[in-house]
């Protein structure tokens, strides 16, 4: 039997690696793990939350980004709905804009949350609705 333990990271295009790496950083929280340099120059970083349980990789490629732009490609968990209404308030005091908290198909969620290619990071709870 093959086993598969989860997700090792989702790759992303992005237009530019700098303007993105700072949204990710300061919107979700994310810091640098790899740097991807390729002739002296960075075309992609690795990021990861502080507990090292989420990889995101952005790769610079401005076509595909735009390709992808109003789609939703990753849904992000949160353990909680008090932690999604905490997720809320951080946005809000970003001046994110996002859909707030609905509920979902299984969970709760915030939609709505577009990177600067307009890429959609929703964020999901694990947590049933009851």
């Amino acid at each position: 039997m093959v086993i598969l333990g989860g997700f090792h990271h989702v790759k992303l295009p992005v237009a530019s690696v700098h303007k993105s790496l700072e949204w990710y950083r300061r919107v979700l929280g994310l810091e640098v793990a790899i740097e991807f340099i390729e002739d002296g120059v960075l075309r992609g970083v690795a990021l990861a939350d502080a507990d090292q349980t989420l990889m995101i990789a952005l790769r610079e490629e401005p076509g595909r980004a735009a390709g992808l732009s109003g789609f939703d490609p990753v849904a992000l968990a949160v353990p909680t709905l008090p932690a999604l209404h905490a997720w809320s308030d951080h946005l809000d005091a970003l001046g994110v804009p996002h859909s707030g908290v609905s509920e979902g198909s299984v969970g709760w969620l915030i939609g709505g949350i577009a990177d600067p290619d307009g890429i959609e990071i929703r964020l999901y709870t694990q947590q049933r609705r009851s």
